[in-house]
């Protein structure tokens, strides 16, 4: 299976989900706290639900040696050289309030590594896709490739989080503080968006904490694709999860990290 077929799998799931989610949006639906009334308020919807089943569903017909890790239903074979990682609605906070900064998070490692990621925004049409060298962006308003914004230094950059009560008392929430401060502005509630604003070169730093990897696998190639560089606060693979720095170049790639590890 070339990785051209393996991508227009993807956009299969990804038109596939869509129309599973699309009824949900801005609608009534069922809704649940994952967390039971313990902690944080972490939705789930049946929106959720219903598309994750669906490319799974999809995926074990297609590919029955590959492996499945997904937010809603857990993992299966992640032994397998070829690993599908889905969050079928990342930032469902976004889709209950009914604001369209959610997408559906499709993406594939092969032994381990990120080799193709795609967001879908089923209501707006948007589709950001990357294979690590390359990434683009197809909407009802065309296509074209993606390139982060570069040279760009910390004091002028743009900065984007999902939300700053996410990271933790202590180091954590004081090397966001740090971060914050330096840059130029700074935005909140972007959830995967903030990834794909990246590569299309409208801001130029991501900084986030208690990501998952269905959080961030399918974004890794979207960035790294246009010319970014995304690890963890270490200067780790991001696609473990955990605390995440997203960034245009390298250069300022590294300003962010001596802010967030004085």
């Amino acid at each position: 299976m070339s990785v051209v077929d393996l991508a227009r799998f993807m956009d299969d799931l990804a038109a596939e989900s869509g129309q599973a989610i699309q009824p949900f949006f801005r609608a009534a639906f069922g809704m649940d706290d994952k967390t039971r009334g313990v902690g944080a308020f972490d939705p789930v919807t049946e929106a959720d639900r219903a598309a994750e089943v669906i490319m799974r569903g999809m995926i074990r017909r297609t590919f029955p040696t590959h492996g499945i890790l997904g937010e809603e239903f857990g993992s299966e074979n992640l032994s397998a050289e070829f690993v599908w990682v889905l969050d079928p609605i990342d930032g469902t906070r976004a889709f209950i309030t009914g604001l369209p900064s959610w997408g559906t998070l499709i993406g594939l490692t092969r032994n381990g590594a990120p080799v193709l990621g795609l967001m879908h925004q089923p209501y707006l049409g948007e589709r950001f896709s990357g294979d690590g060298a390359h990434a683009r962006l197809r909407s009802p308003r065309g296509e074209r490739t993606l390139r982060t914004r570069r040279g760009v230094s910390l004091d002028q950059a743009l900065l984007a989080t999902t939300d700053p009560r996410l990271f933790a008392e202590g180091a954590e929430r004081a090397g966001f503080a740090a971060i914050e401060s330096a840059v130029r502005m700074s935005r909140y509630g972007t959830d995967c968006y903030a990834y794909c604003m990246l590569a299309a070169g409208q801001i130029d730093l991501v900084v986030e904490a208690g990501l998952k990897p269905y959080d961030i696998v399918a974004l890794i190639p979207i960035v790294e694709g246009a010319g970014g560089v995304i690890t963890d606060w270490e200067g780790g693979p991001a696609a473990p999860g955990g605390r995440i720095v997203a960034a245009g170049d390298r250069t300022l790639h590294e300003a962010a990290l001596r802010r967030l590890n004085p």
